[in-house]
């Protein structure tokens, strides 16, 4: 489906790989900022280099490495991500399409996420580790323009470790969290995670992205 009007948040195919969109500039000439959701490398284009995507039940991709399939189902258990396909924000909360969150805690109206958001039911599917049987391919338009080896490749962690390593987050290093107009500082870092020292969980990839985080300060060691 060819775009017309380009939002924030849509999952859209460029080159034949899933991405979302970031950020619209039309005051230029490439004006669609988008990041591949297998390992949040980002791209500037324009919207007729895109194709639109709009993900369902049982849709499996790619997200930093790792697979994932689409539940619309399944129930939300802490520690699970969620991608939040109808949002509706309360005044206090902080999240718009498409943005994928960890689930903290759950109540019988909604989830509260690592980032301190209150998401309704109603509003996002579960993100389900692996994939099944059923499952649609979503993270490459057409996969058998892909060989069996890159496929392979994308879901690896170690390989992206490698290939981000100027921009993998440390123990020390400073964020601007752009949402709460806050700084801190990396606490502790995990495989996928990070943790801010104003309490804030968010998955590596989430420092990736210049809408959310901006870093204002790299620990050096010395």
């Amino acid at each position: 489906m060819k775009l017309y009007q380009v939002r924030k948040g849509q999952f859209v195919f460029y080159k034949n790989e899933l991405h979302k969109v970031y950020s619209v500039k039309p005051m230029f000439k490439q004006s669609v900022h988008l990041y591949r959701l297998k390992d949040m490398e980002q791209i500037l284009t324009k919207a007729s280099e895109i194709e639109l995507y709009k993900p369902k039940h049982n849709d499996t991709f790619i997200f930093y490495g790792k697979r994932y399939t689409i539940d619309q189902y399944t129930k939300p258990e802490p520690g699970d991500y969620i991608l939040i396909t109808k949002p509706a924000p309360d005044l206090l909360d902080h999240y718009s399409l498409n943005e994928i969150e960890k689930v903290e805690s759950v109540d019988d109206v909604s989830v509260t996420t690592t980032r301190d958001n209150g998401v309704k039911h109603h509003e996002y599917v579960v993100m389900v580790p692996g994939k099944n049987d059923a499952s649609q391919e979503i993270a490459y338009y057409d996969k058998d323009l892909v060989p069996e080896e890159q496929r392979l490749k994308d879901e690896s962690i170690s390989y992206l470790a490698e290939k981000d390593k100027m921009l993998q987050p440390y123990v020390g290093d400073v964020y601007l969290d752009k949402r709460k107009n806050t700084r801190a500082m990396v606490i502790a870092v995990s495989e996928s995670e990070v943790i801010l020292g104003h309490g804030v969980h968010v998955h590596v990839a989430e420092l990736l992205n210049e809408d959310s985080f901006e870093l204002v300060y790299r620990y050096s060691g010395d």
